[in-house]
C-alpha cells in the first residue's frame, strides 16, 4: 500500500469499534498492518500480500513478536488461509476487492473497510456505486463512504441476517 493510502485508513479506523482479531488483505510492506497494531493495541494483526517478498518485508520490519499479535502470510485477496467468522474487521487497501471471501472470513457484525489512493473524480463516483452493489449482494450494510486526504474510504459491516 502506498503511503497516500495510510491517510484514508487513518479516516475509516475511526468509525469502527475495536476489534480483537483484524486481517489486512495486501498488507505490502507492513506499514499499514503496523498501523492498526498502534491504533488496536489489543488486537492480534493478520496480514496477507500476493508477493512473496513484500510479505517477507513485512515480517521483517515486525521483527520479535513474542505475543504473536502480528502475523503475515502470502495469500490472493479472493483465496483467503483462514477460517470462516474468524475476524471482527478486515481492510483492504487498493487492490481488487474480493467481497465474497472478505465477508466468508469476517464474522456477522464485524466491520470491512477499503481505503483507496487517488483516483479521478468521475471514475471515483462509478467505481463507489458499484463497488457499493457488489458489498450489498455479500450482506454489507455501507455505514460511511468519504474522501479522506488524496483518497477515499468505504466502512461497511456485516448484516448478520443473511
Amino acid at each position: 500500500m502506498d503511503t497516500p493510502a495510510l491517510t484514508p485508513l487513518a479516516a475509516a479506523v475511526l468509525h469502527v469499534p475495536v476489534p480483537e482479531r483484524a486481517l489486512l488483505i495486501g498488507c505490502g510492506d507492513g506499514e499499514p498492518a503496523l498501523f492498526l497494531t498502534r491504533e488496536f493495541p489489543a488486537a492480534r494483526v493478520r496480514g496477507t500480500d500476493p508477493s512473496a517478498e513484500l510479505v517477507r518485508q513485512a515480517q521483517a520490519r515486525v521483527g520479535l513478536d513474542p505475543e504473536g499479535r502480528v502475523a503475515f502470510k502470502q495469500a490472493k485477496p479472493a483465496s483467503l488461509p483462514y477460517p470462516d467468522d474468524f475476524f471482527d474487521l478486515v481492510v483492504q487497501a487498493d487492490g481488487r476487492v474480493a467481497p465474497a471471501e472478505a465477508a466468508r472470513v469476517l464474522r456477522a457484525g464485524g466491520y470491512f473497510i477499503l481505503a483507496s489512493s487517488p483516483t479521478p473524480r468521475l471514475a471515483a463516483g462509478v467505481r463507489e456505486r458499484l463497488l457499493g452493489r457488489r458489498l450489498a449482494g455479500q450482506g454489507f450494510v455501507v455505514e460511511r463512504s468519504q474522501g479522506a486526504g488524496d483518497g477515499n474510504f468505504f466502512v461497511a459491516r456485516l448484516d448478520g441476517a443473511l
